[in-house]
């Protein structure tokens, strides 16, 4: 039995919708976006329509995927189970033919009266969602996926010699893409066609909407630039790799390196700074895509009818140079952190802002209490394989409470993790994106209020278990003093028994946080 609070805040929720009335879901999940929003307290970004959106929405500003890598992350977003759970630190398996028929949000809506349907990119496309987006177990219809989403990596990107080359970096003229379009721009134009069709629809739906930029590489219109001049580009001010980094835990940002205005750089491998040029230049063609995601988030929501929930969040942060990193691939908040925005018709009339510690494995939970779809989830069994069921904790109540001003509780901790082959930084296995076989250490990752503590510990990628006897490395930072966690202090004695209690609670993990 749900507190009474949340009783109350739930018949608010009803009362507003109308007693007979379920309310209709639009999930967007951003590709690759951090908190780099007006509405976060970034004051270089321009994200006019999501900061219209948090002005009458719950808006969480501590929020955190359990792995910054984007198949581990949606699905265990999408199924509300750990990394660990699900087996999946790669790219390269389906939860339903390797561990346990789990199931989905979209599916657990589907089987209680929605249509729900997929665009873009939701579950990431390939082994990890069985080939089909994990149709048609979590969807009503065949999922849509933009035509020239295949033209992604293709050389369409013109160099200084007029040549079409594969950049990082790729404003681009629209008419002269493939097709004369852009992937996010297709799923825009079938999410609104699909709005239109379902206004007079009797059964409620369940929309998810998956942008790809500004993930890369960073291709938008060149437009989008005007918004962000390179002259007001900063550099972070940690943009040093600390030299209390234990080498395991460094990301040599792999992914970039193979793009052709990285290579030119000659950026010798794997510690070799990027020049303060370049960084300029990424960090405004991130902003510039994030830009062109919220122009389209924008558009958008116009068609979305009064009656739905919308959620927007992302799979996973991107460091833009912080800590002389690129990309994801790590436990920093950089790369862990992400927007979370709820709005729910009627009550979220101004903007509610939480600085509670949240999962994003929050979500499937609280989507079922806020809408009563049906009953509320069950936590998962350590020993009974439920196949509905969550690791997370749902929002509701925290929800509840601020809406009607009272104290709320909260959680204590969250954890994320990231998979190594080795010690040292590789290209041979990609040690920012190792398989499943080469996988032999794991960093796990507690992150309170006060601090971020991380243990990188031996792993055995048949059992799927970790020696908490063989550590090879350790990170503690205090969120007091270091917000951007830059002075590893694990080899200070005085802080002894602050590691001591923390790696206790690491290893209970999120059961007891």
């Amino acid at each position: 039995m749900p507190p009474i609070t949340v009783v109350i805040f739930l018949l608010l929720v009803k009362l507003e919708l109308g007693n007979c009335a379920k309310p209709n879901v639009l999930l967007i999940i951003v590709d690759d976006l951090k908190p780099s929003l007006r509405c976060f307290g970034d004051r270089n970004a321009y994200t006019p329509n999501i900061d219209r959106l948090s002005e009458k929405s719950f808006v969480f500003r501590n929020v955190f995927a359990q792995q910054a890598l984007c198949a581990p992350s949606r699905n265990s977003l999408l199924t509300s189970r750990r990394p660990n759970s699900l087996h999946l630190y790669d790219f390269y398996s389906y939860w339903r033919s390797t561990v346990g028929n789990f199931t989905t949000i979209p599916q657990y809506f589907r089987e209680n009266g929605y249509h729900t349907y997929s665009i873009g990119k939701v579950f990431h496309p390939g082994k990890s969602s069985n080939f089909t987006d994990d149709y048609p177990y979590s969807w009503s219809t065949p999922t849509f996926h933009p035509k020239t989403e295949q033209f992604m990596n293709s050389p369409v990107c013109v160099d200084q010699n007029g040549s079409l080359v594969k950049n990082l970096i790729c404003p681009v003229i629209i008419e002269s893409q493939p097709d004369g379009t852009l992937p996010d721009i297709e799923s825009l134009n079938e999410a609104v066609r699909y709005l239109e069709y379902r206004r007079n629809a009797t059964k409620p739906y369940f929309l998810a909407v998956g942008f790809h930029k500004p993930h890369v590489p960073f291709k938008f219109p060149f437009k989008y630039l005007d918004y962000h001049p390179i002259k007001n580009v900063s550099l972070p001010t940690n943009k040093d790799r600390p030299s209390s980094l234990p080498l395991v835990a460094w990301n040599p940002w792999t992914d970039i390196r193979l793009r052709h205005d990285i290579e030119l750089l000659n950026v010798s491998f794997p510690f070799g700074p990027m020049p303060d040029h370049m960084s300029r230049k990424i960090i405004q063609a991130y902003n510039a895509a994030t830009t062109y995601v919220d122009d389209l988030i924008g558009q958008l929501l116009v068609h979305v009818d009064p009656n739905t929930i919308v959620i927007l969040t992302a799979d996973h942060g991107w460091s833009r140079g912080e800590h002389g990193e690129f990309s994801k691939f790590s436990n920093y908040d950089e790369a862990t952190k992400v927007p979370l925005i709820i709005h729910v018709p009627g009550l979220s009339t101004g903007e509610i802002i939480s600085d509670a510690l949240v999962e994003l494995v929050d979500l499937f939970p609280t989507l079922v209490d806020l809408t009563q779809v049906a009953e509320s989830l069950p936590i998962c069994s350590k020993l009974v394989d439920e196949i509905a069921c969550t690791e997370g904790r749902s929002l509701a109540p925290y929800m509840a409470c601020k809406k009607m001003g009272k104290v709320a509780r909260q959680k204590s901790a969250v954890f994320t993790q990231y998979p190594r082959p080795g010690v040292q930084p590789t290209l041979h296995p990609n040690s920012d994106k190792p398989h499943l076989k080469d996988i032999k250490i794991m960093g796990y990752s507690i992150r309170t209020n006060a601090y971020r503590y991380t243990e990188w510990v031996k792993f055995d990628p048949q059992t799927y278990k970790p020696n908490w006897k063989k550590v090879y490395a350790k990170e503690l930072y205090s969120h007091i003093f270091d917000k951007k966690e830059d002075l590893n202090l694990a080899e200070r004695p005085e802080m002894e028994d602050v590691m001591k209690h923390l790696h206790r609670r690491l290893k209970l993990g999120w059961r007891h946080a």
